[in-house]
């Protein structure tokens, strides 16, 4: 037995504009309008890009673009600005580092203290001891 189905489609018509890749293309005015309700929302790029049906990196471009024209704040709204803290210098005068005494000790750890006059031959002795 075979059965047939009939599928029914419509095509809509937005009046979007595609490129030869088929990506959308948005006027320029309807990039301002989303910008302009980007500023007032107090979402992050993020969430109003989500919000809107907007590609993240497609609106970062143009958020990009009108931060440098100066039309819209460097700082997304809804996140805090870091306050950038003054860079100071001032000059440090460090006292010599004391001197090493005399002798120098090690104490194993079996209890067993080792003097000598320098690192190298305490260093010596231990390897002695260990062999």
């Amino acid at each position: 037995m075979v059965t047939s189905t009939t599928a029914t489609t419509e095509l809509v018509e937005t009046g979007e504009k595609r490129d030869a890749l088929g990506r959308r293309r948005t006027p320029v005015e309807r990039r301002a309008q989303l910008l302009a309700a980007f500023r007032q929302s107090g979402l992050t790029q993020s969430a109003f890009a989500k919000r809107e049906g907007i590609r993240y990196s497609t609106f970062c471009t143009w958020a990009q673009a009108e931060r440098e024209a100066g039309r819209l704040p460097v700082a997304e709204p809804g996140r805090k600005r870091r306050a950038q803290a003054e860079v100071r210098f001032a000059e440090v005068k460090l006292s010599p580092l004391p001197t090493a005494p005399a002798g120098l000790e090690v104490r194993l750890p079996d209890g067993t203290l080792l003097r000598g006059g320098s690192a190298a031959e305490l260093a010596k002795l231990v390897r002695a001891l260990k062999a």
